[in-house]
């Protein structure tokens, strides 16, 4: 990638106003509220009587993750700009998607475990994404030699704190609540918000580019090629680990979907709706990586579902 495309892809600007912002926000936590439907706390009993599976799921999805998305990043090299390193990091950093309990139902994984990690990465998710981010990310603006170029990463541990908490911690727990106690309610509502996420997800992300869309179409293909190589990274992820590991089938269907499908939508909430790239202008890069992860891991999570879908290999 040229200097010239690279600073063209940074120059996007994505310029929300407050009511743009907000309606982000509240998508997001109705998705976080709807996977939360899906959660019975009798569904962890049997899950954490054999926990290997859910710790192997968080060693993928919050150590194994942003430290090898750093190291991608950084062999990249000068081929991506430091704010698309960033995007990256960020994306890593992330929870598992909403969509992974969906995309595990179809692929015939184990989806008490999908919920389980899906769950657990979102609730540690107030302190490791920031945690992650600010970690893996000075490491690779300090190794990737770009450190003149771009200011010390600083993260507003309050401002990110409150918008993940908000975002992700209340919706969390209104959706436990409502399944435990509203089952008929939960049921009805549970599938139709799957579908009405990915929609609105995709819809916000074209709105919020709209006036940018020209420069995001010449500079796509580049994007398409850094995500899809990291889409890559993050699904071989889990599935090697697994296999290393020698879970069950299932489980290990479960953990590179999981690990393949982050929560872009919160990474989006985060650099829109905080000041935590401030220091950054322009930072086009995160956005259109961040943005486009969230359209492409729901092509690439219906691809590996089905494949696993159509795998004779159901169980064991």
């Amino acid at each position: 990638m040229t200097h010239e495309t690279a600073a063209a892809i940074d120059s996007i600007q994505v310029s929300l106003n407050a009511g743009g912002m907000n309606t982000i926000n509240i998508v997001l936590a109705f998705v976080m509220f709807g996977v939360a439907l899906g959660i019975k706390p009798r569904m962890f009993v049997d899950v954490f009587k054999k926990p290997k599976s859910v710790l192997l799921g968080m060693l993928c999805q919050l150590i194994l993750l942003p430290a090898l998305t750093c190291g991608l990043a950084i062999l990249f090299g000068s081929w991506i700009s430091p704010m698309m390193g960033l995007g990256m990091i960020l994306v890593a950093a992330c929870p598992g998607g909403n969509i992974s309990n969906f995309m595990s139902s179809l692929g015939k994984a184990n989806i008490e475990l999908s919920v389980s990690l899906t769950a657990i990465s979102t609730a540690l998710a107030v302190l490791m994404t920031p945690f992650n981010f600010w970690l893996w990310g000075n490491l690779y603006l300090n190794t990737a030699a770009v450190a003149a170029e771009v200011p010390k990463l600083v993260i507003p541990l309050w401002d990110v704190f409150k918008t993940i908490f908000i975002l992700l911690g209340i919706p969390l727990t209104l959706g436990i609540l409502c399944s435990q106690y509203l089952p008929k309610v939960a049921n009805a509502l549970k599938k139709p918000l799957q579908w009405i996420s990915i929609v609105f997800f995709i819809a916000m992300v074209i709105l919020s580019f709209s006036s940018n869309m020209q420069a995001f179409l010449q500079c796509v293909k580049y994007i398409f090629l850094v995500v899809l190589i990291h889409n890559l990274l993050a699904l071989g992820i889990g599935f090697s680990v697994g296999t290393i590991a020698k879970v069950p089938f299932r489980d290990r269907r479960t953990l590179t979907i999981e690990t393949g499908i982050q929560n872009s939508g919160l990474g989006l909430a985060l650099m829109l709706g905080t000041s935590l790239f401030a220091n950054f202008p322009p930072h086009g890069g995160m956005l259109v990586i961040t943005a486009w992860w969230g359209i492409w891991h729901i092509i690439s999570g219906l691809t590996v579902a089905t494949i696993f879908n159509l795998s004779k290999k159901n169980n064991g």
